[in-house]
């Protein structure tokens, strides 16, 4: 089959193993794969131990399973499979599972590929009226999603997010559903515009807020955030690059500051909000899988592959 490697770089293969289901789980042959920032990471060194096939946000359609219900299916998948037995997985926290393998990023191979494998429990159906191009998103928005699981943001509550690219834009939608008063900080009057149906947008860091997201995808949207985040207010950090920061923790300790890591999040309400299209996006941009270098280059809001 065809697919992209990885392997201190990446490659186009059009002879890679097919993967063959195993019990419990499903063939699932892809429709749409979409790159996200971690991928982009990874070829930084974000992840240098990992080799295989990258990517994570897809739309397939289950093609094998032992489950009947879910063939002939379009699906799509959360990312970490889970043992089911180590002290995470026994309290309920699954998805820092110590054994667990997370789809192309961390021991399983990913869906820049014409096939993958996953386990059924992992997949959700998508609503028959509600397109691939669109469906391809849910992963995430359920990490946007996951912020408002872990920070209770009232509607006085006031908020804001550094970064104005797409994470940032599928976060500020999330937050905007609460009616909280909120502002978006970036660098770029162009990309600050497509936020402006839903939050305020600037460029100064001249206030301060109760709870700031740092969706910079940078080193230094945390010494933002640092900067104004109110006294015992709250930094979600949702980034995730290669790369270290010299930080001075101490004020975090003196102005009792609560820092958050946020990950992934809930499927099945990212599924609700675009069916019922609470949540906008530009279109995807979508290439052939052998044109990766363009596609990786591409400054498009999202760029993926179509099979």
């Amino acid at each position: 089959m065809k697919a992209l490697y990885y392997d201190k770089g990446l490659r186009y293969l059009e002879d890679y193993p097919k993967p063959s289901p195993k019990a419990g789980e499903s063939l699932v042959k892809i429709i749409i794969s979409a790159i996200c920032n971690t991928d982009k990471e990874i070829l930084k060194g974000y992840r240098p131990d990992f080799k295989g096939i990258l990517g994570h946000e897809f739309v397939g359609l289950v093609v094998e399973s032992d489950e009947p219900s879910l063939i002939g299916r379009r699906v799509v998948g959360e990312i970490n499979e889970n043992c089911g037995h180590c002290i995470y997985c026994k309290t309920g926290r699954p998805t820092h599972c110590e054994n667990r393998r997370v789809l192309g990023i961390s021991g399983k191979n990913g869906t820049f590929a014409e096939y993958i494998t996953m386990r059924n429990e992992l997949l959700h159906i998508v609503p028959e009226d509600l397109p691939s191009e669109v469906a391809v998103f849910t992963e995430p928005l359920a990490a946007a999603l996951e912020i408002l699981e872990q920070v209770h943001i009232k509607p006085s509550t006031k908020v804001s997010i550094v970064g104005d690219g797409r994470l940032a834009y599928m976060i500020g939608q999330a937050v905007s559903l609460t009616g909280a008063d909120l502002t978006i900080i970036g660098k770029q009057e162009e990309k600050l515009s497509l936020f402006k149906p839903f939050a305020k947008v600037t460029t100064k860091l001249d206030d301060t807020y109760e709870v700031v997201i740092d969706a910079s995808g940078s080193p230094t949207g945390l010494l933002t955030a640092q900067k104004i985040v109110r006294k015992k207010g709250i930094i979600v950090i949702k980034s995730t690059y290669a790369g270290e920061i010299q930080i001075d923790m101490s004020d975090f300790v003196v102005n009792e500051v609560t820092i958050k890591g946020s990950r992934c999040g809930p499927f099945k309400p990212a599924l609700q909000l675009l069916k019922l299209g609470l949540i906008n996006f530009p279109p995807i941009e979508l290439y052939e899988l052998e044109d990766y270098e363009k596609a990786f280059s591409s400054r498009g809001f999202k760029v993926g592959f179509k099979f």
